[in-house]
């Protein structure tokens, strides 16, 4: 007994139960939960007729029958009723789900249970999918366009190959960096779309970090301007911005280079979780006096002359760190971290990481480097919020910023080289 063609035949069995129990429960008049398990496991006999006898013609025959016998019921039902519902989900579903059942037997089964996962719950969220959509704004249609023509037009075009005498311009290579960027600005971009502005201060803190911590930070100072009494709040909503751009940064490095992220992770995540202390302690002090307050709208995140100057920065800063290292040695590029820190700290996090990926930075200096370039980013959002905000914020984001400046170089100063994964 073959336990392995079992096994198929109760993964396509499952499968087969859940797209069909959606179908059903959505009240389809085409197939319901039955119907699609069958079809499920007519699919995995398919694959196992056309294996053993070698014959390439019975799969897409017993394809063919099935898409004869889905033609032949719409065409039944558009006889028989008056207003007959004549949409194609139910059939292209049904027909995805025998090419599953056949690609269990003749593919990848971990392919074929991604597929029908994914077409369950695509389905299974149609309602909330439509209103997501009815609720799009040309902004967000623009982001949505931006960012896939970042990605699927301009990155495969680009050149995979290094050009310049430091040899570390690698067009699509910077693009590759812009695309991460820019998608995890629109996913913190969209996210504030599906939960509404109204979403508390903890989730204001989240998705500013997500789609942008400066933004976010200067947002919060000029509205204490007109609302000193919030000052408190805005200051624990731009900490917590901060440490969610901190996270991005373990997650860009985790991307780049994650083989190295053993000797990267813990002291990055030490000055994390002091920040994050800060921002409990200033939750708590907030919650205490309650607060109402909306996140501004964002900006759109993916505007294409943003992605543009972000490619040019993280490119100048490449050819700013490689020069560097090679005229005046490691040292030197403290200052470059310091300075490019101030700016954008997800350019020099990731032309580090590149930097360490091919073994022209050792990791050692590298994440003292990373950490260097957040601490000065924290002092640059710390100094717009005092100079931007009331005077009331000054001396909440002395003492918390003061904190975290603190244990950064700390960290930097007395971190055993042993300590790490």
């Amino acid at each position: 007994m073959n336990y392995d063609d079992l096994t198929t035949l109760g993964i396509a069995f499952g499968l087969g139960l859940l797209v069909g129990l959606q179908r059903q429960k959505s009240r389809s008049e085409m197939a319901g939960v039955r119907t699609f398990t069958l079809i499920s496991m007519l699919g995995v006999m398919a694959g196992f007729l056309s294996r053993e006898y070698d014959n390439p013609f019975i799969l897409p025959a017993l394809g063919l029958c099935v898409a004869a016998m889905l033609m032949m019921a719409n065409y039944i039902k558009v006889k028989k009723l008056d207003q007959a519902d004549v949409g194609q989900t139910t059939e292209i579903a049904a027909l995805l789900m025998f090419a599953i059942g056949a690609y269990l037997v003749m593919g990848s089964q971990l392919i074929g249970v991604f597929v029908g996962a994914t077409m369950a719950l695509l389905l299974y969220v149609k309602e909330k999918l439509h209103d997501f959509i009815d609720r799009l704004t040309s902004k967000d249609l623009s982001a949505i366009m931006t960012l896939a023509g970042i990605s699927l037009i301009v990155l495969p075009i680009l050149p995979d190959r290094t050009f310049g005498p430091l040899e570390v311009i690698n067009p699509r290579n910077i693009w590759l960096m812009v695309t991460l960027i820019v998608g995890i600005s629109v996913v913190g971009y969209f996210i504030y779309k599906l939960v509404g502005k109204k979403v508390g201060i903890i989730f204001n803190g989240i998705l500013g970090g997500l789609i942008s911590s400066t933004a976010t930070t200067v947002s919060y100072a000029r509205k204490t301007k007109d609302q000193r009494s919030i000052s408190k709040m805005a200051v624990f909503v731009i900490t917590t911005a901060s440490m969610v751009s901190m996270i991005r940064v373990l997650i860009e490095v985790a991307v780049i280079v994650p083989e190295k992220l053993g000797a990267l992770f813990l002291p990055i995540l030490a000055e994390i979780i002091v920040v994050a202390l800060l921002s409990v302690a200033l939750f708590y002090s907030v919650n205490k006096e309650g607060s109402d307050e909306q996140m501004p709208e964002p900006e759109n995140p993916a505007q294409f002359k943003s992605a543009i100057i972000f490619g040019l920065l993280y490119g100048f800063i490449l050819l700013l760190v490689a020069f560097t290292k090679r005229q005046f040695g490691d040292n030197a590029l403290y200052i470059v971290s310091i300075i490019s820190g101030l700016t954008d700290v997800d350019a020099i996090t990731l032309s580090l990481s590149q930097m360490m990926k091919a073994d022209r930075l050792e990791t050692d200096l590298g994440w003292r480097l990373i950490l260097l370039a957040t601490i000065s980013n924290l002092v640059f959002k710390g100094v717009m919020a005092i100079v931007i905000g009331a005077k009331e914020m000054a001396k909440w984001v002395i003492i918390v910023f003061g904190i975290a400046l603190i244990s950064g170089l700390l960290i930097l100063w007395l971190w055993p080289d042993t300590w790490h994964l």
